[in-house]
């Protein structure tokens, strides 16, 4: 199998090159409105959002800021096939802005634009973050009256485009089977809330470091596991250092990446040029976690009644009888705007 992974270096504002109904998932992590390290991002779109934030006026901005993302979705809802998934990682806001302390709810104004333009929002997940900070509260710390609760999640948003996707073909249904999770997985990747540490950010550039905020790696490779099918196409608007692409890669699907700061472009393909250890491992942790599974089922005397006809290993489900895993084999970089990978079935070593 062989896909495809596109870099553009323009404003995702604008999606006018990208065809009507060509895009099966969009996974992405936009700027935050009201976090300070994006402000300067923001106040380049208009400048009445800087002059917002020079008056005190946090509203202001916030509507301000989200109406320039509200460009940005308006273009995936055209690019989106119909049945199509958006899942968007959004964090909310705390600021003081005019000797005000509040919350702005960025989750909730980007799932209230999503549905005005015609999307279904669906059941949310709460990325937990793991964090090591001794202090848990804000404000007046032990004092009532004046203290207030951390932010230690971010929302992962999930949309729906029209119906359900339908796999009429013999052959689409066959790529359906193959594309499957186990059953172990279904469980714990469709839960509500997901513990996964968050991303320590390592870029040598100080001024690329101000500007980047990464998921790490897991999260967009559930994400791609659980709403696209081999050879799907999927599209990150917000590309940054490229974690989407490198899930894409892992994941066996093809995909299109948007990102506005040219200086992010090496990095990029310096990462999808050196990453195919790191993918490797993605596959074997999947299989390792589904014998971890299979062995702990024959301590507790739990038969498992399947068997997957390409891998030879027991699973719970009918529908986990023809998955068929692939790992990454070669890494063509074809140019600074196009990388083309092998991928070869997954052979236990």
């Amino acid at each position: 199998m062989l896909t495809k992974h596109g870099v553009l270096i323009q404003d995702a504002r604008d999606l006018e090159n990208i065809g009507s109904g060509t895009i099966d998932l969009v996974v992405t992590s936009p700027p935050y409105p009201m976090i300070r390290m994006w402000d300067s991002l923001f106040s380049s779109f208009s400048p009445d959002i800087a002059a917002a934030l020079d008056k005190g006026n946090g509203n202001r901005a916030f509507d301000l800021m989200h109406a320039e993302l509200d460009k940005v979705w308006q273009g995936l809802f055209r690019v989106l096939k119909s049945g199509g998934f958006a899942c968007i990682n959004a964090g909310d806001a705390v600021r003081t802005v005019g000797e005000r302390f509040r919350l702005y709810s960025n989750h909730s104004r980007i799932t209230q634009a999503f549905v005005e333009l015609g999307f279904d929002a669906l059941p949310v997940i709460l990325w937990r973050k793991t964090t090591n900070a001794p202090n848990k509260f804000m404000g007046s710390g032990m004092l009532p009256a004046g203290a207030y609760v951390t932010l230690e999640h971010e929302y992962i948003l999930i949309f729906r485009k029209g119906p359900k996707r339908e796999f009429s073909t013999a052959a689409e249904k066959e790529n359906r089977m193959q594309s499957a999770v186990f059953w172990e997985e279904r469980n714990r990747w469709f839960s509500d809330v997901w513990d996964i540490k968050g991303m320590q950010q390592k870029l040598d550039h100080p001024d690329l470091r101000d500007r980047s905020a990464s998921y790490p790696l897991e999260l967009p490779y559930r994400l791609i596991n659980m709403y696209s099918v081999y050879g799907d196409m999927v599209l990150d608007p917000f590309t940054g250092t490229g974690t989407t692409l490198l899930a894409c890669m892992a994941c066996a699907r093809n995909s299109l990446n948007i990102e506005i700061e040219s200086s992010f472009l090496p990095l990029i393909i310096e990462q999808a040029k050196t990453a195919g250890s790191i993918l490797a491992d993605l596959a074997d942790e999947r299989v390792s976690g589904h014998d971890r599974f299979v062995a702990a089922c024959g301590e507790s005397g739990r038969s498992l009644k399947y068997g997957n006809k390409y891998h030879g290993f027991p699973v719970m489900t009918r529908q986990e009888t023809e998955i068929l895993l692939y790992t990454v084999k070669k890494i063509d970089i074809e140019s600074k705007l196009s990388i083309h990978v092998e991928h070869g079935r997954f052979e236990r070593l």
